[in-house]
């Protein structure tokens, strides 16, 4: 039994911090659009049965009716596919989702707020859908699999052995008690991280969000792809998101001005396929505004500045000069050390650089 399986995608996504440059949001949301075609491109080539999409398909807050034609359409396009959908804690299954108003293909089967069990000609399928932003007990534990001719899959959305407050919002369920259950396949989806062929027969399985949604999701991204009989399966990651997040660091400390930072900056040699976030560090001698240096960047792919650069100034030689910028640096040092968090302290120090800088 041949199936694909993906979570994560957030459609309609706000992007709201990805880049300085306000075109991106529009960028990536043509992305989704892009890595969702070729996942039923490949399904229909493939001759896939089964498509497992284990929540948070879309932003409930942000997704356009368009984008939900779109998706519906696709899924009109491979009508022998049955398509099962758990919605998570970013689309949740509520009275007012598309999920329970919208006219949805025919071969798509969204799972409710109890477990449901299908039995289909090739496995007994087991799902379960946030009904609400927030799940706290889905009732897996109590599903007992009593037929075991056929492969048991279940389509879930929520955390695994989650051990904080947080990660109980968001239906925390046991890694062992999923596994003595006795499912030949578990499609997970929530964290954004794909956790697959980490250990031998792995069957509980998070492909990671399907495109990259940020400079906090490295690596590649894509779907599984998977053959499941009784007591026997078979997994593929296949990439889909081509394009990469990665992270580089440029160190300012013998860089002496704007102008001199822009040609830098526009000097770097990035991987065409690569979306980059430069992360200034060192001792700076001037100003940094990251909002302003970005319009200078010649190369598309560089679409984030991150300034983690300190103020090159000696600040205890300044507070002890008798003068106007003595008084300044002294008042504000007190700032500084009553600061109770680093962005406080970010803050501060910005205030001392631009004080400085209008009492030259």
């Amino acid at each position: 039994m041949k199936f694909v399986h993906i979570a994560d995608m957030h459609f309609d996504s706000p992007f709201v911090n990805l880049s300085e440059k306000d075109i991106m949001g529009d960028l990536r949301r043509l992305e989704q659009r892009k890595v969702f075609k070729k996942i039923v491109e490949y399904i229909k080539e493939n001759n896939i049965k089964y498509f497992f999409i284990s929540g948070d398909l879309y932003e409930h807050k942000y997704i356009k009716q368009s984008t939900i034609d779109y998706i519906n359409k696709l899924f009109e396009e491979i009508p022998e596919t049955n398509i099962y959908i758990a919605p998570g804690n970013h689309d949740p299954y509520t009275k007012n989702s598309y999920y329970n108003k919208y006219n949805w293909s025919k071969n798509v089967k969204i799972f409710g707020p109890k477990v449901e069990k299908i039995e289909t000609q090739d496995a007994n399928i087991y799902g379960y859908g946030f009904d609400d932003f927030y799940c706290s007990d889905s009732g897996v534990e109590n599903i007992e699999i009593e037929q075991t001719e056929k492969p048991n899959i279940l389509i879930i959305h929520g955390n695994i052995d989650g051990s904080t407050i947080e990660d109980m919002q968001y239906n925390s369920m046991s890694k062992k008690m999923l596994q003595e259950k006795g499912f030949d396949y578990v499609a997970l989806g929530h964290i954004h991280k794909k956790d697959y062929n980490t250990e031998e027969n792995q069957k509980i399985v998070y492909p990671g969000s399907t495109i990259s949604l940020g400079f906090d999701e490295l690596g590649e991204h894509g779907m599984i792809v998977g053959d499941v009989e009784k007591n026997k399966l078979e997994t593929q990651f296949i990439k889909l998101d081509d394009k990469q997040f990665t992270k580089r660091e440029l160190n300012v400390d013998n860089i002496y001005s704007k102008e001199e930072l822009i040609e830098k900056i526009n000097e770097l040699e990035i991987e065409e396929n690569n979306y980059v976030e430069i992360i200034l560090i060192g001792n700076r001698n001037f100003e940094i505004n990251k909002y302003d240096l970005i319009k200078y960047i010649l190369n598309n792919n560089i679409i984030k500045i991150k300034d983690n650069t300190k103020i090159a100034y000696n600040l205890e030689k300044l507070e002890n000069e008798n003068t106007l910028k003595g008084l300044f640096i002294k008042e504000m040092n007190k700032k500084l050390k009553n600061a109770e968090t680093e962005e406080e302290k970010e803050i501060i120090e910005k205030s001392i650089e631009i004080g400085l800088a209008s009492l030259e």
